[in-house]
């Protein structure tokens, strides 16, 4: 007994997706493990850039530091005067 056209189709595709699904599996397992992880943390490469950013900052901050230790002296300095 012959199949019909729709029979027949039906099994080609279950047959074409399970020789996909047979070539993934395929390709999945010659997949080389990952790499493993060194022992000794990489050294930090970008130092010129990291003090490029730092260097204005630190100099902020410092700038900071002396605007403030010159407003206490000058509120010390009311103070002592009785103002």
């Amino acid at each position: 007994m012959p199949l019909s056209e729709s029979t027949a189709a039906t099994i080609a595709r279950l047959a074409n997706r399970a020789v996909c699904c047979a070539c993934l599996l395929v390709c999945a397992a010659c997949t080389p493990p990952p790499d493993q992880p060194t022992e000794k943390p990489t050294e930090p490469r970008a130092t010129a850039l990291r003090e490029a950013v730092h260097a204005p900052l630190e100099s902020a901050q410092a700038a900071q530091r002396h605007v403030e230790d010159a407003a206490a002296r000058q509120t010390g300095t009311i103070d002592a005067e009785g103002g």
